[in-house]
């Protein structure tokens, strides 16, 4: 079996009872850095096997991660940190795997931008983790662009390089809106400053960032700024019958039809 374990992104003790016995378990560990891995297997006392699965080896690691699952090993892959997959590496192995109908898993835990969408206040009920943009200026304007008139709440994982330049082309693609930047998440230095993206975020970028900007405002109908009774008759004018015309003005207006009624009955 291969287990994909979600480790902590930050505070060690953010590892769950079951990532630890999985990895406990396992006859050999992939992961993205194993300098960086070996630090958090040696603070639970854990040694095994490493070898590396990153974004330049990753092909060649999931035929080696599918060959150990064929042998009946007990597989883990890891990433640096939070879950493999997400804006990490992963995926290349899940295709491998399917394709091959070898069985694999997830052992759930901590991810970036699930913290950070909690921590930034907007709203949560609908959104989309769009993950990191484009380095080149003219690719990065191209993927904000398709989610310009999006009205769900975006996520977005920023180096701290990238921080300035990726506010500035969501200021030039989105207009000003409500943001909050999310950096150092389950650690000492934790913290979730909310800007507007036309104001920039101040302060020295320091750490990888989550960037969570809100959504597009529902545009208003520019017909609404008609008198209720030239709304109507708008729509009377275009061919459609008074019962109709009063139905599309009230869904422009966002109220009943009962509330425009009365601006309709002398049509």
């Amino acid at each position: 079996m291969v287990s994909f374990v979600a480790t902590p992104i930050g505070n060690l003790k953010d590892i769950t009872l079951r990532a630890l016995e999985t990895l406990k378990e396992a006859d050999v560990i992939f992961c993205e850095d194993t300098r960086h891995t070996i630090k958090l297997l040696n603070a639970y006392e854990i040694k095994k096997p490493l070898y590396a699965c990153h974004k330049f080896n990753e092909r060649e690691a999931a035929e080696k991660i599918l060959a150990a699952a064929k042998r009946g090993e007990k597989v883990a892959v890891v990433s640096d940190a939070g879950t493999p997959v997400v804006s990490d590496p992963g995926n290349i192995v899940c295709q491998v795997l399917r394709e091959a109908g070898e069985a694999y898993t997830l052992i759930p835990g901590a991810c970036a931008f699930v913290a950070a969408l909690v921590l930034s206040a907007l709203p949560a009920d609908r959104f989309a983790f769009i993950g990191f943009l484009p380095e080149k200026k003219s690719e990065k304007i191209a993927v904000l662009e398709k989610y310009k008139d999006s009205d769900l709440t975006l996520a977005f994982h920023s180096a701290p390089q990238d921080v300035d330049k990726d506010v500035k082309a969501m200021f030039e693609v989105f207009g000003d809106r409500a943001a909050c930047a999310v950096r150092e998440i389950s650690k000492i230095h934790e913290e979730a400053v909310s800007f507007r993206l036309a104001d920039g975020l101040e302060g020295e970028k320091r750490g990888e960032f989550v960037l969570v900007v809100e959504g597009a405002k529902e545009k208003e109908c520019p017909l609404n700024a008609l008198t209720e009774k030239e709304h109507i008759q708008h729509y009377m004018l275009a061919g459609l019958d008074k019962k109709e015309a009063l139905k599309r003005a009230a869904k422009d207006r966002g109220v009943s039809k009962s509330v425009l009624y009365p601006f309709s009955v002398d049509l």
